[in-house]
């Protein structure tokens, strides 16, 4: 199931991609305005992110840049603007935008732009390494390593761990951990409790200090411990 955040002032638009969208097994959630949206975008996990350029509060292109360099946010952002320029196009790109729709646009069009940045972000999300700290995630390698030694994980826990450290250090909530690891088939209540034991027992177990932290009431999160 793929997540769907619409940062739109316009009800109407915003209804019509409900209407289209949810239906087909999306999930979406929304914003009216820049301040808002952006503090959906920066605090939760979402595929595509679908943006206008004329908000209330903060503008899309102000927004996005926001995004990228402070929040160093690299989900999939489709701009959608009234205005079909040159110079509106340039705008929204340097500001870290990955594509751009021109109202009014054809639904059935604005599912393919989504799919096709959803499918080249997976791509490109599948090949690269994440650190953090002192460890070291290679997703096409499906390798995991902290202080140059690696770690023996499962699949399910090395999914644990490369969404925990793709949020890092925003801390990931159980609901949401789960659902990035299983989607919807989540085993049962202890699923996640029982994986993250076992990928304890290899990331932190034999180090002195532990970088996966629970959040009590909240979720769990991974820290760099000579940074916190």
């Amino acid at each position: 199931m793929h997540k769907i955040l619409i940062i739109e002032d316009n009800p109407d638009i915003v209804a019509n991609i409900y209407a289209f969208f949810e239906p087909k097994g999306f999930e979406l959630d929304n914003a009216h305005n820049g301040l808002s949206g952006l503090a959906l975008a920066a605090n939760n996990l979402y595929d595509v992110i679908l943006l206008d350029v004329m908000l209330p509060g903060m503008d899309g292109t102000k927004l996005c840049k926001k995004l990228r360099e402070e929040h160093h946010n690299k989900t999939p952002v489709l701009m959608l603007t009234a205005r079909d320029t040159i110079l509106d196009k340039v705008a929204g790109f340097d500001s870290g935008a990955d594509d751009y729709l021109v109202k009014p646009f054809s639904l059935v069009e604005l599912e393919a732009r989504i799919k096709a940045l959803i499918r080249r972000h997976q791509d490109e999300h599948f090949g690269h390494s994440i650190e953090v700290g002192k460890l070291s995630l290679n997703a096409a390698e499906h390798s995991l390593k902290r202080e140059g030694q690696l770690l023996k994980l499962t699949p399910t826990g090395f999914k644990i761990m490369h969404t925990l450290m793709s949020a890092a250090p925003r801390v990931v909530s159980k609901a949401e951990l789960e659902e990035r690891v299983w989607g919807e088939d989540t085993p049962n209540s202890d699923a996640l409790r029982t994986h993250l034991h076992s990928v304890r027992a290899q990331v932190d177990k034999p180090f002195t200090v532990p970088v996966i932290v629970t959040i009590a009431g909240i979720g769990y999160q991974i820290i760099d411990p000579d940074h916190s």
